[in-house]
């Protein structure tokens, strides 16, 4: 098992990082150490969803908790960071995610996901090389946090496993495919510790309202329309976030250097099947009747380049470090409607603009794009 003293997130202020530092501070992770958060503060990445984890863990005269705002690109930041804080683990979080935002606009894309990466790599090589010398035995790991879009697209039956190709379809996974061969090209070339895991569609709180679950739960709350892309056969497999994390932890102290691991949820559902079921359990935790809010859903024009299916076989991880599901998709659902009803406040905050006044307050003008 690999211990480490300081863990070093990138983009902990977004939806799986905030969740991922929240987990690492608990008791069920038996992490002992120091999370400092390195997020650059833009449209997707809220310090409000830390706030619990801020009085916790960030007073005292040991602070186990650390936030930083710098951008991931920025080379003097990072090489400051890992000074500073004497990082011996990263966790590579950071990243623009949104296949439609990546259409309209890619640059910012391949700016943060390929150049921020290979910065980080290049600051953590050559930092734990003063350290320790030779890498490939060095107390020190470089995990990346990937994706299953980077496989493509699959057909009515498969899965993508560790060896499928990649064949990704949007800049958006373009650029994730690039940062992933970055890090495995640094194992092979450096001998840098890594390891790396591509997972699937990540849902639970704190997911910004943009994304399909969040924002079809919060149109029906409010009786805006609930869009469908094409047909609404598009197929996706759902994991819960705290799943995701749990196994994330998995291979950071057991998983092999050098090896990637896939992480599903083994739960594929159709986009308009999983609508159905979402306006199933908001009807039962509101009381809004189901047929008008079926009445909400409305076809729209297909993203280009939509992939059809994506489906994880997650063998590998099963098998070699005794991961599995704990939270069933019935289960995560509700949880995740019952936390967005709760949360309105949170919710607003963040549409209002309200919270990007907050930040260019607290921690100087927001600029630059999500770290």
């Amino acid at each position: 098992m690999r211990n480490f003293n300081t863990i070093l997130i990138t983009g902990g202020a977004g939806f799986i990082g905030s969740n991922m530092i929240r987990y690492l501070l608990s008791e069920e992770s038996g992490f002992k150490g120091v999370v400092i958060n390195v997020d650059l503060l833009t449209y997707a990445g809220n310090l409000e969803s830390l706030i619990d984890v801020e009085k916790s863990f960030g007073g005292g005269s040991n602070p186990r908790y650390k936030f930083v705002k710098a951008d991931i690109r920025d080379r003097s930041a990072i090489e400051n960071i890992f000074k500073n804080y004497n990082v011996d683990c990263v966790i590579h979080f950071a990243a623009e995610s949104h296949v439609d935002r990546s259409i309209l606009g890619p640059e910012a894309f391949i700016t943060t996901n390929v150049l921020g990466t290979y910065t980080l790599l290049d600051v953590a090589r050559k930092y734990w090389q003063e350290i320790y010398g030779t890498l490939s035995d060095a107390p020190v790991l470089f995990h990346h946090i990937s994706t299953d879009e980077v496989y493509g697209s699959l057909g009515d039956t498969g899965y993508f496993t560790e060896n499928t190709p990649y064949d990704p379809r949007s800049p958006y996974s373009a650029s994730k495919a690039g940062s992933d061969h970055l890090v495995m090209a640094y194992h092979h070339t450096y001998g840098l510790p890594v390891t790396l895991t591509n997972c699937s569609n990540n849902y639970g709180p704190y997911q910004f309202p943009e994304k399909f679950i969040p924002l079809m739960i919060l149109n029906m709350i409010e009786d805006k329309p609930l869009p469908v892309y094409g047909d609404g056969k598009n197929i996706r497999d759902w994991l819960y976030v705290e799943d995701h994390n749990v196994a994330v932890w998995q291979v950071i102290r057991y998983g092999k250097v050098g090896e990637k691991y896939n992480i599903g949820g083994e739960n594929e559902w159709e986009n308009i099947r999983l609508l159905e079921y979402l306006i199933q359990i908001v009807s039962e935790e509101t009381g809004k009747p189901q047929e008008k809010l079926k009445e909400l859903i409305t076809f729209v024009k297909d993203r280009p380049g939509h992939d059809r299916r994506y489906a994880i076989d997650c063998t590998k991880i099963k098998h070699e470090l005794g991961w599995k599901q704990s939270v069933s998709f019935e289960e995560g659902l509700r949880k995740t409607v019952k936390w967005y009803l709760d949360n309105r406040k949170w919710v607003d905050h963040i549409r209002s603009g309200e919270y990007l006044k907050w930040i260019e307050k607290n921690y100087g003008e927001r600029g630059g794009r999500v770290c």
